[in-house]
């Protein structure tokens, strides 16, 4: 995923006639993961993890198959079908937390969450490098070779689920509780606001992050941001737009990195202060990514913020969905997962689709665009603090 969101608003901008959908297709894949969260759900409710695993990653690979043919042919839509597709395995990837919950006790789950999402420090290193490293393999098609080792990896990756035990769900008694509907679960304060806190945190990281390459480059290119000698030594040779790009996949790194770094202590913070202060802090720390980033754009400005989403990421992400794990019963798991991801990845889309608007016609330069996109987080940020604040105060049950 890391190699797809830092090249997938580059490519859009290359093929799309109108710049303000260059990240459109970002918004597909947030799009066909919103679609999917509900069925994918049932779907690991009634044939196990590993089966929804493996239907993901075929998913994936489809996916990228199908945008490396849009690329070939020059096709916006056929690369926003591709897209919409690898949403699908996008979708899959979100339940590996979950995943982690099924068989853990309830004081080490926080962790076995937390240690889980820790493995995305290995796409966070190798994702955004492999991504500049392939996106030129096929010089006459830029970002060809990207998805081609996209299709590689959810293939082989797949061999991993084979080793996955994860005993699937009873079949329920006809005369069992059927648990509660999903409207009277999102009435259920922690519910809410735990589903609340997910989406603006997973949405204002997406909003951000979707704009950083275009940001980077938009402003590399236009001239007010300059190469720093520190970075100098490891950008190649080649165009200015090339040297951007590259610096570009240097900064979604050190996001990522900030995002999955946490995960190996953020699980004990959880369990030792509770997760409604660790979800208040990364709420916080997203209002300082945006602060960082209406400072200017100088690189430094932009490796700050971005380490600074990643990090707010974390603690607000892996903290909601810990309130989440821990407030329904084992029989309602389908139903709040499914509709926890519906709901999440609905915000996530809407973000993802404001975010090239904002960045590319909401001013007239790369800088104006991405102060546009960086004030838009306030209002929602001040959405989640409230519901957050409510949930501590109001009276307890």
């Amino acid at each position: 995923m890391p190699m797809i969101f830092t090249i997938g608003g580059l490519a859009g901008q290359m093929l799309t006639t109108n710049l303000c959908f260059a990240t459109l297709p970002i918004s597909m894949i947030v799009l066909g993961s919103m679609i999917a969260a509900t069925p994918l759900s049932w779907f690991m409710q009634s044939y196990g993890r590993r089966a929804g695993f493996l239907l993901g990653a075929a998913a994936g690979a489809t996916g990228a198959a199908i945008c490396a043919y849009g690329l070939y042919n020059a096709s916006f839509g056929i690369y926003l079908f591709g897209s919409l597709i690898t949403g699908i395995y996008m979708s899959a990837q979100g339940f590996y937390r979950f995943a982690a919950a099924d068989t853990a006790s309830d004081a080490f789950r926080p962790k076995a969450i937390s240690y889980v999402m820790a493995g995305g420090l290995l796409a966070a290193i190798i994702g955004p490098q492999l991504g500049n490293y392939s996106s030129m393999a096929f010089g006459a098609i830029p970002f060809m070779g990207t998805y081609l080792t996209v299709m590689a990896l959810n293939i082989v990756g797949s061999i991993l689920f084979l080793f996955l035990d994860i005993p699937k769900p009873p079949v329920p008694a006809h005369d069992a509780p059927r648990g509660r509907s999903r409207l009277d679960l999102l009435k259920t304060p922690v519910v809410a606001v735990a589903i609340i806190s997910a989406m603006v945190s997973y949405a204002l990281m997406n909003l951000v992050m979707t704009s950083t390459p275009l940001a980077v480059v938009g402003c590399g290119v236009g001239g007010e941001t300059e190469i720093p000698a520190w970075i100098e030594g490891v950008v190649p040779a080649g165009t200015m737009r090339d040297q951007f790009q590259f610096i570009a996949g240097y900064v979604v790194t050190a996001h990522v990195l900030a995002m999955y770094v946490p995960s190996f202590f953020t699980g004990h913070l959880i369990a030792r202060h509770g997760a409604e202060k660790i979800v208040a802090l990364g709420l916080l720390i997203l209002a300082g990514a945006g602060a960082v980033a209406l400072m200017g754009v100088d690189l430094e400005h932009f490796f700050v913020a971005l380490i600074l989403l990643g990090v707010g990421w974390n603690f607000g992400f892996i903290g909601a969905t810990s309130m989440l794990a821990g407030s329904h019963a084992p029989h309602e798991r389908g139903r709040v997962q499914g509709m926890n991801d519906l709901i999440v990845f609905g915000g996530v889309f809407m973000a993802s689709l404001a975010s090239g608007g904002l960045m590319n016609c909401s001013g007239t330069s790369a800088q104006a665009g991405w102060v546009s996109v960086n004030l838009a987080m306030a209002p929602f940020l001040m959405l989640a603090g409230g519901a957050l604040i409510w949930l501590v105060l109001r009276p307890k049950d």
